[in-house]
């Protein structure tokens, strides 16, 4: 017999134990759209503890979504700060414009798919708890749940295309259809909390009773883990500069590509190979006297990345051409420099924070000083 994703042991173990998340509605009440599309591009590649203080900052500066889709893009992603994958910030701000300009909710999986960072997940997700679709998003937390009630020993696009089956025909299930974003959630949850990567904890789930995987003592092996790929190593060289008043020089970067739009420490093209601290004759931005302020290395999900941090302090900045009022934002971004209170509001990335961290450090730094010309 084939078993139910969705049996009524799932709901009344949700009832009971459901995560009580600050973007969802109380018990019987009805999901506000914006709180669960907000959460929803939120948790894209990030947990929910890491999501949920980033998701009341949010609310509390931007309530509505005509407030979103009324802010500066800008401020959006000083807001996002931290949270990385920028992309998503900007996605989510230019479909909070979408929609309010429709001012209309989209409220199918068709017309979600069409908003700026909709995929098939974040659309289902979003139709599904907001709007009571029949419609199963798979997650990781999901793709694992079915993998192993089903005992499916495969990996790779394989295993997806099973998983997506099962999930399709799993929507017909009368309870779920009844309460498409409670049984939705519960699988979350379930995964969350139960059927977890390591050590499930089978003799709780509601769904152990049919499920193929504990019955062949499988349970903790399956899903078969995808092959790591070696993540390729990348260079890059940075100039942290201040003077008197403690500004630092930080230009922005192009609004498209890998942290499009933030703002970071001037520096060279990130590469393949390692950079010396010579090489700041030939990349600083300015002249002065550098001096070695370290490294920081950062993860991105397909490189790594190592950065030589130079750093120097100038009496006054040269004549730069721009004003803090008048920044450009092109491909080929200005030097503007910033005065430290102002950081914090910025659009910046974790791993330029982490550069300009290493300025604590400018003072006392005893090693050798290059003079490069910029």
């Amino acid at each position: 017999m084939t078993p139910s994703l969705f049996p009524p042991a799932l709901f009344a173990w949700y009832d009971r134990m459901r995560r009580p998340l600050p973007w969802r509605a109380p018990p019987g009440a009805p999901a506000d759209p914006y709180h669960v599309l907000l959460s929803e591009i939120m948790l894209q590649q990030t947990t929910v503890g890491t999501v949920i203080p980033y998701f009341a900052r949010f609310l509390e500066r931007f309530p509505t979504l005509d407030a979103l889709a009324a802010a500066d893009e800008t401020e959006v992603l000083a807001l996002w700060s931290g949270l990385g994958y920028y992309a998503r910030a900007r996605n989510l701000w230019r479909a909070a414009r979408e929609i309010a300009a429709r001012g209309l909710f989209p409220r199918r999986t068709e017309e979600l798919r069409a908003l700026p960072g909709f995929g098939p997940y974040t659309a289902a997700a979003v139709a599904a708890i907001a709007f009571a679709e029949p419609i199963v998003p798979v997650d990781g937390n999901v793709r694992r749940v079915i993998a192993r009630l089903h005992a499916l020993d495969l990996a790779g696009p394989a295993l997806d295309r099973r998983v997506r089956g099962i999930a399709e025909a799993a929507a017909a299930e009368p309870l779920f259809r009844a309460r498409p974003g409670d049984g939705v959630q519960a699988l979350f949850d379930l995964g969350a909390a139960l059927c977890t990567p390591r050590a499930p904890l089978c003799l709780t789930c509601p769904l152990a009773p049919g499920c193929q995987a504990r019955a062949q003592g499988l349970a903790e092996a399956l899903p078969r883990p995808k092959p790591k790929l070696e993540r390729p190593e990348r260079f890059g060289l940075h100039f942290l500069v201040r003077d008197a008043e403690g500004r630092v020089l930080l230009r922005r970067r192009p609004a498209s590509g890998l942290l499009g739009g933030l703002w970071e420490l001037p520096g060279a093209p990130w590469r393949e190979r390692a950079y010396r601290a010579e090489d700041a004759a030939h990349h600083a931005p300015l002249k002065a006297r550098w001096r070695v302020l370290g490294e920081v290395r950062h993860g991105f999900t397909h490189f790594r990345l190592s950065l030589l941090i130079l750093g120097a302090e100038l009496s006054a900045f040269p004549r730069l051409g721009v004003s803090e009022d008048k920044e450009k934002t092109g491909e080929e971004s200005a030097l503007v420099p910033h005065a430290p209170e102002s950081l914090a509001r910025l659009p910046l990335s974790s791993v330029m924070r982490k550069c300009l961290a290493l300025g604590g450090r400018l003072a006392q730094e005893s090693g050798p000083a290059h003079r490069a010309a910029g």
